[in-house]
């Protein structure tokens, strides 16, 4: 089984923050592929089905981001998924909004939730799927931690919208081809 999951906030008020763009990654291809999230795990609101003959679990953690750690290694542990079929999907500050980028591990991690995770799994020897929120500029006036806890404008609204396929073609692709070909793929320059 594959466990993808997507990084986020629970609850409406952080429904649409940059923070929580993992939980929309992940809800996309849930609706793209027919699974809805109609169980909890522990602490995690979760969403079983088949893809390509693949079976996948979708997790989105009801911790708050910096906990998201003990979602994560509790399904891990649960189902006794090797960290291999595990991707962690979150919101990157280093890429320009609306860019995707795979990577393998990572050591440390500005990102609180991903750095939770490492710790929680003891390892950082998992898929990330990056996605780019941007930096704030510098006539925004906003710290980092204020730019990620705001919403998107609806220009990025926009954006965000238009890479939700994107993305969840690239998660079938690591389903169906790897990694390694979704990187060849997905984390192109253009």
């Amino acid at each position: 089984m594959k466990l993808i999951v997507g990084l986020g906030n629970p609850g409406e008020d952080y429904a649409n923050n940059r923070h929580n763009v993992g939980f929309m990654c992940v809800n996309h291809f849930a609706r793209t592929h027919s699974i809805r999230f109609d169980k909890k795990q522990g602490k995690a609101r979760i969403g079983m089905g088949k893809v390509e003959n693949i079976e996948v679990m979708l997790a989105r953690p009801q911790t708050y981001m910096n906990e998201s750690g003990l979602a994560v290694s509790a399904l891990v542990d649960r189902f006794n998924i090797s960290l291999d079929n595990l991707i962690v999907i979150h919101d990157d500050l280093d890429l320009p909004l609306g860019k995707i980028r795979f990577r393998l591990g990572g050591g440390w991690t500005t990102h609180k939730g991903v750095k939770s995770v490492n710790a929680e799994l003891g390892s950082h020897s998992f898929s990330r799927l990056r996605v780019g929120i941007g930096r704030p500029t510098s006539d925004e006036g906003l710290t980092y931690v204020d730019y990620v806890l705001s919403n998107f404008t609806p220009e990025e609204n926009r954006i965000i919208d238009e890479m939700m396929p994107r993305v969840s073609a690239a998660i079938l692709c690591f389903l169906t081809e790897g990694l390694t070909e979704a990187m060849n793929k997905y984390n192109q320059k253009s």
